[in-house]
């Protein structure tokens, strides 16, 4: 493994880039590089018009990857995100046409808008980083991100995401509003176009490969894995949550803990990632009674915030 200090120093370049255009916004972009690097999925929850397009084209331009942004509606087909066999002509054979999905960073925009049929197009895309169309298995990436959106104060014309698709995001964030000070820097970036078109790369694909790897060689004790595990046995067991974190939650938060180390220039994991990471790795996968779905709303997040403070934090 490189020195986890030279890593963190990439890791930092990528960030700086990204944040040279999404301005007031350094946790969101940490969130994003740690779900990048840990190999998972974003989900962006926030009304529109804060920057999670411009969040996801600037991740893409900067590791210098192909990038496609679908437009989810009612009317959206499963076709139209995997593709499609097409007739040709002059050899008489049909030959695929690869759909938006076989993109390297996918925008999945208002993904909730999609009928149930369309949203489980991705849950092997998202899962197992493949496709399995006329009797064949396509390989996505590497790397392969989806950053979602959808509008959380929204119902008119939606569909609730299942609990299975919200298990496939690694973690949950919200961008919200920009400070005084980085929305009059945004005004003034504006003033001669678009920022993010002339973005240069700072990482290429391979380097996410590699840093991804880095990623499952951080180092884990057995006292902090033992608190990941009470974290996630205690939602399971409060009377006001329904349905508690899965086998998958645990594994994706104990991966994105290796990647938040990374990010900060460590080859091992304290409590304090896993403190400050376990609302968005774990509260869009629970079901409050409060909330009554699955990652809407903030009972789902008080409870997993109450469950950090009660447990005990490993010495």
């Amino acid at each position: 493994m490189r020195n986890a200090a030279s890593v963190a120093e990439d890791l930092r370049k990528l960030q700086a880039n990204v944040a040279s255009v999404v301005l007031g916004k350094p946790e969101v972009i940490r969130q994003a590089v740690i779900a990048l690097i840990a190999d998972g999925h974003l989900l962006l929850e926030d009304v529109p018009g804060v920057g999670k397009t411009l969040l996801a084209k600037a991740m893409a331009k900067s590791i210098d990857c192909s990038f496609r942004r679908i437009q989810f509606t009612p009317d959206l087909l499963p076709a139209d995100l995997l593709g499609t066999s097409v007739f040709h002509q002059p050899s008489g054979e049909f030959r695929f046409q690869a759909g938006p999905l076989f993109a390297q960073v996918v925008l999945a925009d208002e993904v909730n808008r999609a009928t149930p049929r369309t949203q489980s197009a991705l849950l092997e895309a998202m899962g197992e980083r493949q496709v399995s169309l006329d009797g064949e298995t396509r390989r996505l990436g590497p790397p392969f991100f989806v950053i979602a959106t959808q509008n959380p104060y929204e119902f008119e014309g939606t569909y609730p995401l299942p609990e299975s698709q919200l298990d496939r995001f690694i973690l949950r964030s919200s961008v919200g509003y920009p400070n005084r000070a980085a929305e009059r820097d945004l005004l003034k970036q504006h003033r001669e176009g678009e920022p993010v078109d002339h973005l240069q790369p700072v990482l290429n694909a391979a380097d996410i490969v590699k840093l991804q790897e880095h990623v499952r060689e951080v180092r884990v004790s057995d006292a902090i894995a033992d608190y990941v595990l009470d974290i996630i046995e205690a939602t399971r067991a409060r009377s006001d949550v329904t349905l508690g974190a899965s086998t998958r939650a645990a594994i994706g938060f104990y991966r994105a803990t290796q990647a938040a180390a990374l990010l900060d220039g460590r080859d091992f994991v304290t409590p304090d990632d896993v403190r400050s990471l376990a609302v968005p790795a774990i509260a869009h996968r629970i079901i409050a009674k409060a909330s009554g779905l699955a990652g809407t709303g903030d009972a789902a997040s008080e409870a997993v915030l109450d469950v950090v403070r009660k447990l005990p934090v490993p010495t």
